[in-house]
């Protein structure tokens, strides 16, 4: 099942400011919660009880906790999940304990050991659940896959990138995200709030996993991470998200892409019955370099009366539908992905919002998606 989730960062406010925040993230659906130890301040035992409420606070709401640690971290505190072999045999009570009493339900492990220790702490008998990071390009998690994880308590999660021109491009993303996906693991990847102020460092140019989501509407993004279809947990770096944000996200299915769509002035009754009643499917006999998402809409609108309308030139992101005069493919619904010449026997009855034009690329023959209005700026 795909999950939204939030971050929390607990030195940067009160407690009772982030408690009403997950407050708030949970009436919308949110079921995750990041927050980082990386940036901690305060002593060992201040820490436990922020976290502490913390977790209280999700589990009332059937959040999950992780919680994102590094060496140095560990080491200020003087908590320690590496260990001897001895330990690892064992069970690793004693090295888990601070975890375990905090209430977390996984620790992102930022930076790995020795793949084998990794891989046993999957098996720890308090069953926290194991967070890598999925960003980077290396051989890592193979290696800890040699040594026999309980996959079900392995999980891979990207990084965060707070200063521009700093985030992941597509290709790289896409090849890391395909080495975990190929083990059957569950992954998550961060989006940003356009209008959150923090994160965990000084810099604050958003924080996106993707350098191409740093502008971008948070709905878009999510959207976007839908339509890939790889990315289990998509969750907000920067706080504080607006109450519009976490509602729009909220609103979203997971599983279905949901395209947004500008209906063009004094469409025909029949083009709102076509974009919106229905889950369309894009045709499953559609190239890479096809013309258009092709869905099946003429098998319900063989009957129905489509005269011309509106027959301009075809730009990419249009959505079309072609007309009476084009026999067969009556009523057959499509999406633009390049621009084409209009012969008179298909009707421009809308277009996708411009900022979601992109996402097209990622829809594959096969997958569903519906379409909605666009909500007026």
């Amino acid at each position: 099942m795909k999950r939204l989730g939030i971050s929390i960062y607990m030195e940067k406010v009160d407690v009772a400011t982030n408690i009403a925040y997950i407050e708030k993230a949970a009436k919308h659906g949110f079921k995750r919660i990041f927050t980082c130890l990386m940036s901690a301040q305060g002593t060992k035992e201040e820490m436990l009880a922020n976290l502490q409420a913390i977790t209280d606070a999700a589990h009332k709401y059937d959040m999950e906790v992780f919680v994102d640690v590094g060496p140095t971290i560990l080491e200020k505190y003087g908590i320690n999940i590496g260990g001897s072999l001895i330990s690892l045999f064992t069970g690793r009570k004693n090295d888990l304990q601070f975890f375990v009493d905090a209430g977390v339900d996984g620790i992102r492990i930022d930076q790995g050991s020795t793949g084998m220790e990794e891989a046993f702490l999957t098996h720890n008998t308090d069953k926290l659940k194991i967070e890598i990071n999925m960003s980077m390009d290396t051989h890592f998690l193979d290696l800890i896959m040699d040594f026999l994880p309980n996959k079900d308590y392995l999980y891979g999660c990207h990084n965060f990138y707070p200063r521009g021109y700093s985030g992941l491009d597509w290709e790289h993303f896409d090849k890391t995200t395909k080495h975990f996906d190929k083990y059957g693991l569950r992954k998550a990847a961060f989006i940003t709030s356009q209008v959150a102020e923090f994160g965990p460092w000084p810099a604050n140019d958003g924080l996106p996993t993707l350098e191409m989501h740093r502008r971008l509407p948070i709905d878009v993004q999510a959207k976007h991470m839908i339509a890939y279809g790889l990315i289990d947990d998509i969750m907000i770096s920067n706080c504080f998200p607006s109450e519009e944000e976490l509602k729009v996200l909220g609103e979203l299915d997971l599983d279905t892409v949901a395209l947004d769509v500008v209906q063009v002035e004094g469409a025909p009754a029949y083009a709102e019955n076509i974009m919106y009643q229905m889950m369309h499917i894009f045709r499953g006999d559609a190239t890479n370099k096809g013309y258009a998402v092709r869905s099946m809409t003429r098998f319900l609108h063989k009957k129905t009366d489509i005269p011309a309308f509106n027959t301009v030139d075809i730009k990419r992101g249009d959505i079309i539908v072609d007309n009476n005069e084009y026999g067969q493919y009556k009523g057959e619904m499509q999406i633009a992905l390049k621009d084409m010449k209009n012969d008179g026997r298909t009707n421009v009855i809308g277009r996708i919002r411009e900022e979601e034009i992109f996402i097209l690329d990622y829809i594959k023959p096969w997958q569903k998606f519906t379409l909605r209005p666009a909500k007026s700026e």
